[in-house]
């Protein structure tokens, strides 16, 4: 994921070194670090080199889960802002999103404006949530370099253009 989509989620999950209660719930999932929910526990501690190393092993891993289900090619920017999403509302939910299948179907806007969607935790509108889906809406749309392909589309086998084909001879 490019640097525009790790600053996006470094600024709105912010770093925290002890265990804190979901402010949605007020108890499960408790957080720490950049938003790491998984194994973590009331009293947890880490420090901020622990917690960029994390960081980088778990946006991977979302970022592959990403690259699995896009099947139209995707900029650098569209990748990290869906990533983003997907970091934030865990892979389940993203693979059922609005923006993916948006995406998979070539409309680009419909797709941004989906973002805007996940704005809510326990029903409730969270401010938080807006402002962060307006960022990742705004980094999907930003023009960045030329257009992946998705990791599926990658294994297909991709056909000469007809100039580049040669004819058969038996």
């Amino acid at each position: 994921m490019n640097q525009a989509g790790i600053d996006l989620i470094k600024s709105f999950e912010g770093f925290r070194s002890e265990a804190y209660p979901d402010p949605a719930t007020g108890g499960k999932p408790w957080t720490i670090g950049y938003g790491f929910t998984k194994g973590v526990k009331p009293g947890d501690t880490i420090t901020e080199a622990e917690a960029e190393l994390r960081l980088k092993e778990e946006v991977a891993t979302f970022e592959a889960g990403v690259r699995d289900v896009c099947f139209k090619p995707a900029t650098e920017n569209q990748i990290a802002a869906m990533t983003s999403l997907a970091y934030n509302i865990g892979l389940a939910n993203f693979r059922s999103s609005t923006v993916l299948r948006r995406h998979n179907f070539g409309e680009t806007f419909a797709a941004a404006q989906a973002c805007l969607l996940w704005d809510k935790a326990n029903g409730a509108v969270m401010r938080g949530l807006q402002r962060r889906r307006e960022a990742e809406r705004a980094l999907y749309l930003k023009p960045r370099h030329a257009l992946r392909r998705s990791s599926r589309e990658a294994r297909r086998p991709r056909q000469a253009p007809a100039q580049e084909r040669r004819p058969r001879y038996c």
